[in-house]
């Protein structure tokens, strides 16, 4: 194969041609799917056992905590370089080795007696995640043509709600039945079973060729790439800064007892929002994108004024996860669209960007906490979001643009 041959079969913007246009290869997608399940619940799994984690290794809670930070960190500061160094592998081998990754972190995690065994493990958990996050988008916009790849993706992505809204509360419950380690367990079967599926399903790609991966500083330069890794910044920041400190703010409404079925609402109205993108994404993603923001800052305000309605606060959580659950998959497709021939590094920037604003969201969330209180939560959540309205409604070129073409996807 030569060198330009094998760049076209290596660009995640090429469809493959021997699928029947309409056709999504879904045994391939859900698999994806799972593996975007594993990743998610992997990273937020430690916060519904944290209590039984933080005195079976001995020290705080807040010390635990950052059993979920550490692995924020380790996508963040990991998903670039490690994308650069794996960027000629086979793609089915290093879905396979992210996989794997996870088995053996959640192993050790499992097992550990000690505090900074377990959290080398949430470290070597978030590197898995970052090569996971950064492979996964194109490898569902390579399995399909131009006109599919949004709703593709949009398939992949279910993990996301469904690690959120069902697997959280199902470890928490199997962690307080079974204890915490056996939960961690579960999640090592899972992925061996993913493994397998992976290997009987899923097909491979070639990497990419020696050279063949755009520089950071050069996909930076590509029109449109700069404002969705903006509005993914701040986007995500935003999310984060609310859901981390959700419970702190419903006990400030003397709602400290309905942190689960809140979160019940947030991830049904997040699972309904996914399955809407997915249905328009490929035709109006700048749309969706902004109607996403709009009910994103009409539910903050909402939180912000329902001093004392338990009937306003869930229909908050509902319009939150009504803007927020096809978040990813807006800002991977369009990330994707903008960067071109730079997809590949375009999408492992985001994954760089998304995984400092979780990082960042936990600590401005505390500070705020600490400072100002709980009320000023939706507050800073609303003033967040103007910037994100402001720079999507301004890339209507490029980033989110009017119509995607067929150079955009």
């Amino acid at each position: 194969m030569s060198n330009s041959t094998a760049s076209k079969a290596g660009s995640p913007n090429r469809a493959r041609s021997d699928r029947p246009v309409g056709a999504l290869p879904l045994p391939a997608l859900l698999a994806l799917a799972t593996a975007v399940f594993v990743t998610s619940l992997t990273e937020t799994l430690p916060a519904g056992v944290l209590p039984a984690m933080s005195a079976d290794l001995g020290v705080g809670e807040a010390a635990m905590g950052q059993a979920v930070t550490v692995y924020a960190i380790g996508t963040a500061l990991t998903a670039i370089p490690l994308t650069a160094a794996t960027a000629g592998w086979r793609r089915k081998r290093l879905l396979l080795t992210a996989v794997a990754g996870f088995a053996v972190a959640n192993t050790v995690t499992a097992l550990s007696a000690h505090y900074a065994l377990t959290m080398a493990a949430r470290f070597l958990a978030g590197v898995a995640a970052g090569v996971a996050w950064a492979l996964l988008a194109g490898y569902a916009r390579r399995m399909v043509p131009v006109h599919l790849q949004g709703r593709a993706i949009a398939v992949v992505m279910t993990g996301i709600p469904l690690a959120l809204a069902l697997g959280v509360p199902a470890g928490t419950f199997l962690g307080a039945a079974v204890g915490w380690r056996v939960t961690f367990l579960v999640m090592t079967a899972l992925a061996a079973v993913l493994l397998a599926w992976i290997v009987l399903t899923v097909p491979d790609f070639p990497g990419l060729p020696r050279g063949g991966r755009v520089p950071v500083r050069r996909t930076l330069a590509v029109p449109g790439v700069t404002p969705v890794l903006f509005v993914t910044l701040v986007l995500v920041l935003a999310h984060t800064i609310l859901y981390t400190y959700v419970a702190a703010f419903l006990d400030h409404l003397g709602m400290g007892g309905s942190t689960g079925p809140v979160l019940l609402a947030f991830g049904g109205a997040s699972l309904l929002s996914l399955w809407f993108t997915g249905l328009h994404i490929d035709r109006r993603l700048r749309a969706l994108t902004l109607g996403g923001t709009v009910l994103f800052a009409v539910a903050s305000g909402t939180l912000a004024a329902a001093t004392d309605s338990a009937a306003l606060v869930y229909a908050a959580a509902t319009l939150w996860g009504l803007g927020w659950g096809g978040a990813p998959t807006l800002l991977q497709t369009a990330v994707g669209d903008a960067g071109g021939e730079a997809a590949d590094t375009a999408q492992t920037m985001l994954v760089s960007v998304w995984n400092a604003a979780m990082a960042g969201g936990g600590v401005v969330g505390g500070l705020l906490l600490d400072l100002l209180g709980a009320a000023a939560l939706p507050w800073s959540v609303l003033l967040l979001l103007v910037p994100v309205l402001t720079v999507v409604a301004a890339a209507r070129t490029h980033g989110f643009p009017v119509r995607r073409g067929p150079s955009g996807a």
